[in-house]
């Protein structure tokens, strides 16, 4: 009879506990806006309830409510529990100068989307090796992959042209990052893995809501997941 308590205290000791992860990241990268945390944490773990990036390790956050001269770009190794890169992003030339004020899901719109992205394949195009992503936050970015939303490298993410001219270069609205390390963070994010960008309006998505989350991506990542 003593057996069966022991089994269940065996199994229990056996299964893997998942770590908080907003605790984790706070440790790890301290600079990072707590509600830019708390906010991309609960995006994640929505998506994964929803069936959707479950096998994910690593996590980018974009804050666009600092300037571009900062860095305001981090990405993290939740599985291995470290800070992988901390460095400067790009948005896009119709969100605004130093500060970006004004986000769209709208082709053409040249301006930056907000939420939570699913990265997908890479490949080479005209800015070179890039990172598609999926938009998965309803009204914020499930227009990325037709809006063409990549990660890339630009030389025009220069911090040092940036102090001068009181800006970074800016994109079409990607998140674009420095040529130097373009490729080493786009093959750690790369298939997969999420990206929140975090800005004005975007905590509505801590709460896991069907309207938050936007369907029609999710069923064709699972179509193409089980095809």
């Amino acid at each position: 009879m003593r057996l069966l308590p022991l089994l269940v205290l065996a199994l229990l000791a056996s299964t893997p506990v998942k770590a908080d992860e907003t605790a984790l990241i706070r440790q790890l990268a301290p600079a990072i806006n707590p509600a830019a945390v708390s906010e991309a944490v609960s995006a994640m773990k929505c998506a994964q309830k929803n069936g959707v990036g479950e096998e994910a390790s690593r996590l980018a956050i974009i804050d666009y409510t600092i300037p571009s001269r900062q860095q305001r770009l981090w990405v993290l190794d939740l599985k291995n529990r470290k800070l992988l890169f901390e460095e400067h992003v790009a948005h896009g030339q119709g969100s605004g100068e130093d500060i970006p004020n004004a986000f769209s899901n709208r082709n053409g719109s040249h301006q930056t989307s907000l939420g939570l992205f699913l990265t997908v394949e890479t490949y080479e195009g005209g800015n070179g090796y890039s990172l598609r992503l999926q938009g998965l936050s309803r009204g914020f970015n499930e227009s990325a992959m037709e809006r063409l939303i990549v990660m890339h490298g630009a030389p025009y993410v220069n911090p040092t042209a940036a102090a001068k001219m009181g800006r970074l270069g800016r994109s079409w609205g990607c998140p674009a990052v420095r040529t130097a390390v373009a490729q080493p963070m786009i093959d750690t994010l790369k298939m997969g893995q999420f990206i929140y960008a975090y800005g004005p309006g975007t905590a509505k998505l801590s709460s896991c809501k069907t309207e938050n989350l936007s369907l029609a991506s999710v069923s064709g990542l699972r179509k193409a997941n089980n095809g």
